[in-house]
């Protein structure tokens, strides 16, 4: 490994950028839990012996057996100006991404800047022999008597010339022989083995203009979709309406259609073109292009089967197909993607509209996260940003985004709590439902759950599955949505929480309750920590925000 940077880099553990590589062979399904507890295991052994290591060198190997007569081989490594600390640190937190990068795979690594690891069903490392090569050995002479001592001086010369000659001509070689191997090693890299696949989330984000090759012709998006014919209409957002269409080689795709003097304008689609070309993950839908002809803007995207999850949460003849597993498949997927928009790509990037209808589900019902026309950046050491333009949609903007304008990826966490418990509950944040009284999910949940009564939300028509891994959901949910942002978790943090039921959960503070006014229209946050915000609704649409500005329609994209 060759690293080079413009400041220090001894002893300051550095864990990004990251990239994976992952093997395409999948563990057995029956067997993937026993297989990852013996994974982990072994890792946390190799991690406490390559942390323990000395100042030349902090790495170890390992192997575990494994079910179905597996054998799991590790290598885990630091560099070695890190402290013990920083190494086990360090290791953490490349573990913790083994989930997000490796999840079912027989195979995978996750390398950083300061530490790596990576396991494989098959041994790929060498000998760990810690002997270090033998010192070469000096021959003393006595000197030569002082008789014939010209005769010696010039044997002696001679001698030191023959000796000379050998040493040049051993380098020589040896350096010869080097320089191939590393020639062949450099061409057997480039040339990964096909059961690799290399997933780099570091790519630079580019400008428009320079993605000429995903620009599709204007009239042949309009032939795929008839014309934006009606019976091809997949439904109507906020920014404009999402077709059904059929390129001419018969692979399908959607098309979003900016509607002209929406409020979605350069800059939402410069956003959209830039961001979501570049970010590659199963559970992000994925941008084939664009298209532009005056007026008119399209985003041409992959077609996903099953349209938007809240087609099928908040209706209740689909809802009866959506059992616990389904459920909980759908948490954890939209949780490793916004785990991949937050830590894992280049530039960390905030949603800002995290919703149901911005879950597309495909023939398989796994999510995929769509509609970054409000997505904003952040370059890696940022945490937080503001804005005076308050987008999103109420019941799941956190409160101090609707409040101060602040958001951050905690912002994005609450509204991920809060799609969360309505995937639990079948209903939505603003209408929650008990009995004959309506009142917001947030403090239906709260209240349910402090008095022990938390089952109270699960959705009656639901197959049940693990009552305890529900529960579970529910308290993480909880923790999302606190009203406090510095106490809600981070999207690393709950995948760690949602595939390992071992890890202790804190417990929640009371979450931003959102109150719905008998007119509809009057919606604001309130608790006991932050005033809520009053509004006249006479002075305001029902489309408006309370303070104007525009709000994304609950429309399926």
């Amino acid at each position: 490994m060759l690293r080079y940077s413009n400041r220090s880099m001894l002893g300051s553990p550095d864990t990004t950028p990251r990239f994976f590589m992952s093997n395409v062979n999948n563990v057995s399904s029956s067997n993937a839990k026993a297989y990852f507890e013996d994974l982990r295991t072994l890792l946390d052994e190799l991690k406490s012996k390559a942390a323990s290591g000395g100042s030349l060198r902090k790495y170890a190997t390992g192997s575990a057996s494994a079910p179905e007569f597996l054998t799991i081989y590790a290598l885990v490594q630091c560099t070695p100006d890190l402290s013990e600390l920083q190494c086990i640190n360090c290791l953490d937190t490349m573990y913790g991404r083994i989930p997000a990068c490796c999840d079912g795979k027989v195979g995978g690594r996750v390398i950083g800047p300061s530490c790596s690891v990576r396991y494989e069903k098959n041994l790929f490392y060498g000998s760990t022999d810690d002997a270090p090569p033998p010192s070469p050995t000096v021959t003393t002479e006595p000197p030569p008597s002082t008789s014939n001592t010209t005769n010696n001086v010039t044997e002696g010369e001679k001698s030191s010339d023959k000796s000379r000659n050998i040493i040049i001509a051993v380098v020589a070689t040896v350096a010869g022989v080097v320089l191939i191997i590393l020639f062949v090693v450099c061409l057997r890299l480039r040339k990964p083995k096909k059961k690799i696949i290399a997933q780099i989330t570091y790519e630079p984000v580019e400008e428009i203009e320079s993605a000429e090759s995903l620009q599709y012709n204007f009239d042949t998006i309009r032939l795929a979709t008839d014309q934006f014919s009606e019976e091809n209409k997949l439904g109507q957002g906020g920014f404009g309406a999402v077709y059904k269409g059929s390129l001419p080689d018969g692979q399908e795709i959607a098309v979003k259609r900016l509607a002209k003097g929406s409020g979605q304008g350069d800059l939402e689609f410069k956003n959209e073109v830039m961001l979501v070309a570049k970010l590659q993950h199963r559970n992000l839908v994925r941008l084939l292009g664009f298209s532009l002809k005056g007026s008119e803007r399209l985003l041409v995207y992959e077609f996903v089967e099953n349209a938007s999850l809240d087609q099928f949460i908040f209706d209740s003849r689909k809802r009866a197909t959506l059992d616990w597993d389904r459920r909980y498949k759908i948490i954890e997927g939209v949780a490793r993607g916004l785990l991949y928009l937050h830590e894992d790509s280049r530039l960390r990037i905030i949603h800002r509209d995290l919703k149901t209808s911005n879950i597309l589900l495909d023939k398989e019902m796994q999510p995929k996260i769509s509609d970054f026309g409000m997505a904003r950046l952040f370059v890696v050491d940022q945490t937080q940003g503001n804005t005076s333009r308050i987008v999103g949609t109420y019941g799941y903007m956190a409160p101090e985004y609707v409040l101060h304008g602040q958001f951050s990826p905690k912002s994005d966490v609450f509204s991920f709590g809060v799609l969360l418990l309505e995937i639990i509950s079948g209903q939505k944040n603003n209408c929650f439902r008990q009995g004959e009284n309506v009142e917001d999910l947030l403090s239906c949940t709260w209240r349910s759950w402090r008095g022990g009564n938390a089952s109270n939300i699960i959705d009656p028509i639901m197959r049940v599955g693990s009552a305890s891994e529900i529960m579970r959901c529910i308290h993480i949910g909880l923790l999302c949505v606190q009203e406090n942002m510095a106490n809600r978790p981070t999207m690393n943090t709950i995948v760690l929480m949602l595939n390992s039921n071992s890890l202790s959960l804190p417990l929640p503070s009371e979450p931003a309750f959102f109150m719905h006014s008998n007119t509809g229209s009057n919606m604001t946050f309130g608790s006991n920590l932050i005033p809520s915000v009053n509004t006249e609704s006479s002075n305001h649409s029902e489309r408006e925000s309370i303070n104007s500005t525009s709000i994304t329609e609950l429309y399926p994209r």
